[in-house]
């Protein structure tokens, strides 16, 4: 951990939350992963033996409490995690307001944005019937190009292989544009009318998709910046 040798509570507040990796766990647990590997999805470059040494650390200072029942550990955010999720947001909404993405080539990564798209869809938009939505992405690596989306029943699963059910609509994008989609460094149309990304299926489904899809949270904040 961190030592900057000071009493300063800024200081001391850095030693505990500003360790590599560390406000991306916190971020994963404020967005409502509680199991180990719920987790590691939302941070998938990250070795599961550091993982188990950040939670450790958050746990001996008391941010997240650890339940174990029989085989199964779980994570929850204390009354102290909870209390950083506007300091974690306000991270999120500067990031997007005076950064924006500028991602290189390999900060791309479909695994994590598609698990984005999954824990953030608008159900309350989705029909009154199975969805199933294949996103293809040639650019990405080979076990990463193809991801189905299936929402059925007001319930979101994300595959990575092929559930065999019928398909609603299939998206054919690079992992940079449907990013820059998702986090509002371009709008679907612009994109879409562009030929970057491809909608395929009943125009009645495809008109809704990006309705269904939504936006990152902090997409608002970097289109208004974008557009300023």
């Amino acid at each position: 951990m961190i030592d900057y040798g000071q009493f300063c509570t800024v200081a001391r507040g850095a030693e505990v939350l500003c360790d590599r990796w560390t406000p991306l766990v916190v971020r994963e647990l404020l967005c409502g992963s509680t199991q180990f590997n719920d987790i590691r999805r939302g941070v998938p470059r990250m070795s599961p033996a550091l993982l188990s040494t950040r939670l450790k650390t958050l746990e001996e200072f008391g941010v997240i409490m650890r339940h174990v029942d029989g085989r199964h550990t779980s994570y929850e955010l204390t009354p102290a995690g909870e209390e950083l999720r506007p300091i974690v947001l306000a991270m999120g909404h500067w990031g997007a307001r005076w950064i924006g993405s500028r991602l290189r080539p390999d900060q791309l990564d479909a695994g994590f944005l598609m698990w984005d798209v999954r824990r953030f869809v608008r159900l309350e938009e989705f029909p009154a019937r199975q969805v199933v939505i294949h996103f293809h992405f040639p650019d990405a690596a080979t076990r990463e190009r193809h991801w189905w989306l299936v929402v059925d029943d007001g319930v979101a699963d994300l595959c990575r292989d092929d559930p065999g059910h019928e398909l609603t609509l299939e998206v054919r994008s690079s992992v940079r544009a449907l990013t820059d989609v998702w986090s509002g460094d371009a709008s679907a149309s612009e994109l879409v009318g562009g030929g970057e990304i491809r909608v395929v299926g009943p125009a009645r489904d495809a008109d809704r998709l990006w309705t269904w899809l939504g936006t990152s949270a902090f997409a608002p904040t970097r289109a208004q910046a974008r557009a300023s």
